[in-house]
């Protein structure tokens, strides 16, 4: 066996990985939310009225985005966990997303 496989872990297929459940761990994060300035935006809100897809309200983790009933797509910034998916899965590229200003948004720990 060469020297780079012997320092590799050795990982066991039939090892379950814990079970985790999404909503305790968010309901550990602490936010300091910007109510002056959203971070997130919808670009054109026409856009989203004629999506048909709308998988928006299903990528968000926290379930930030809510579809009204005139068809428009609203975004509870406040709740944003900034994991950065709307930036990138929405199929018409139509959310403007950037990191809350500074000293606001999440506040990560790290240990």
């Amino acid at each position: 066996m060469s020297e780079t496989n012997a320092s590799k872990p050795q990982i066991d297929p039939e090892e379950k990985l814990p079970e985790v459940y999404v909503d305790d761990m968010l309901m550990t994060l602490k936010y300091y939310v910007d109510e002056q300035q959203s971070h997130i935006q919808i670009k054109d809100p026409s856009v989203c009225q004629q999506c048909g897809a709308k998988i928006c309200l299903n990528f968000c983790p926290v379930g930030a985005y809510q579809e009204q009933a005139d068809g428009k797509i609203l975004i509870a910034f406040q709740s944003c966990i900034e994991c950065g998916t709307c930036r990138v899965m929405c199929p018409e590229n139509n959310v403007s997303w950037q990191y809350p200003r500074g000293g606001f948004g999440v506040a990560y720990k790290f240990g």
